[in-house]
């Protein structure tokens, strides 16, 4: 895990709550893939066992539609973990119904919310070094 580094890159235009449930969606499928990452469970001051959180920092980036595209076509082939969130999840109610739809929509049709990449620290700063913080 030596010079590990996540980012979570997302619209900004995306209403607010719309932008909070990217960003919960994507950490959550990134601490699946990369269970390492968070921390053992710790014990607070009254000795009572507290979750563990992140280990690493997880900044969370703005990118418009069309950088979120070029970024998933360039980090496809780092090797990075790349997690999508599709705009189809707004429109389906079930998982299985947001995998229907992820089917059958065609590449340059998939509308982006939000990516999630991690990875060694160079290459994840490479593709996102140049992107601001959503404020």
């Amino acid at each position: 895990m030596d010079d590990i580094r996540c980012v979570i890159v997302i619209d900004p235009d995306l209403p607010p709550g719309v932008i909070a449930n990217t960003a919960a969606v994507l950490a959550m499928s990134l601490g699946k893939r990369h269970p390492e990452l968070v921390g053992q469970d710790l014990p607070d001051a009254r000795g009572q066992p507290r979750q563990g959180v992140t280990t690493v920092p997880i900044p969370v980036l703005k990118g418009g539609a069309d950088q979120l595209r070029a970024l998933r076509a360039a980090a496809s082939e780092t090797g990075l973990t790349l997690v999508e969130l599709t705009s189809a999840t707004r429109s389906t109610r079930s998982y299985q119904e947001y995998a229907a739809a992820l089917a059958a929509t065609p590449e340059e049709m998939v509308e982006y919310q939000g990516l999630a990449l991690c990875g060694p620290g160079k290459r994840v700063r490479q593709l996102t070094g140049s992107l601001g913080l959503l404020r």
